[in-house]
């Protein structure tokens, strides 16, 4: 066998390697993972966003929520923010009151909507407008882009660009004192694809990030609980970060919580909407690239 030989039988044996299903990721290979990870929603990824009907976008909060918040601005012309940035208290109260997403302290009077920051739903709605370039601040006033005027009244377009500024630009960390910035939000996709797989049938939250730490079991190993075992303390971040202000903002889970305190216990189902919205296509062989 010459040299050239010897590199295509090199290159064939890597290739086989490189494809070959790998049973703690779900049945896919390393080059699937690979797409998974960083191209998530490009050609080579099993993962692809379809196209909704009119009447599914009602069902999804974090669209319709960023969609209203994008008509206040539109309608107005310009936000003028507080001094430190924030939106005012009028326009903060008017966007949680229409009802979206609920939080917890406000709908059972712990506490009162006072301020932007007051609210992680809508301080998050409008860090997403930003960061989706949908909205521009100049001279302490807010207004929407060439962009957010043009996209504003595309329904999927709008919905794909929240999505994607959620998954790839906004850090799912911004909320939480957890001392890992990546978990959860690294490998989003392979969420995607468990509860594509799991989640027609109710499941316990930590049989979603077991599975998680089968394949990125690095991060057990970033982590430092303060109490719990690692794997519960971990999965705790994983199941708020993935669970309770990602799918279920989007309107892709459901979250039936059982107990309180150290006994709560979460399980998670899939809506009709996360099959409507998230196609995860099948392990392909090396015969089929």
């Amino acid at each position: 066998m010459d040299l050239g030989d010897l590199q295509k039988h090199i290159d064939q044996v890597m290739k086989q390697q490189n494809n070959r299903a790998i049973p703690d990721f779900e049945g896919y290979s390393p080059f699937e993972m690979h797409h998974i990870l960083h191209y998530t929603f490009e050609p080579n990824s099993p993962i692809i966003l379809q196209k909704l009907a009119e009447s599914d976008f009602l069902k999804c909060p974090m669209f319709n929520m960023v969609k209203y918040y994008l008509d206040i601005v539109r309608n107005l012309g310009e936000i003028k923010l507080t001094a430190k940035g924030f939106l005012p208290t009028k326009i903060v109260h008017e966007i949680y009151s229409q009802g979206f997403i609920d939080e917890h302290q406000f709908s059972s009077g712990i506490s009162k909507l006072y301020k932007e920051t007051d609210s992680l739903t809508v301080n998050l709605t409008r860090l997403l407008a930003e960061l989706a370039a949908l909205t521009k601040k100049r001279n302490g006033k807010l207004s929407l882009t060439k962009t957010g005027e043009k996209i504003a009244s595309n329904n999927q377009d709008l919905l794909e660009l929240i999505f994607k500024t959620m998954t790839q630009k906004f850090s799912w960390a911004f909320y939480d004192r957890y001392e890992d910035q990546q978990l959860g939000q690294f490998g989003f996709g392979f969420s995607l694809i468990l509860l594509s797989k799991y989640g027609t049938e109710q499941r316990i939250n930590y049989f979603y990030s077991d599975k998680y730490f089968k394949a990125f079991p690095q991060f057990l190993e970033s982590i430092t609980p303060f109490y719990e075992t690692v794997e519960k303390y971990a999965g705790n971040c994983y199941s708020i970060r993935t669970f309770e202000r990602f799918l279920s903002f989007f309107g892709l889970i459901e979250i039936e919580k059982v107990g309180n305190g150290f006994d709560k216990k979460n399980y998670i189902t899939k809506t009709e909407l996360f099959d409507k919205l998230i196609k995860v296509q099948p392990h392909k062989t090396v015969s089929d690239k």
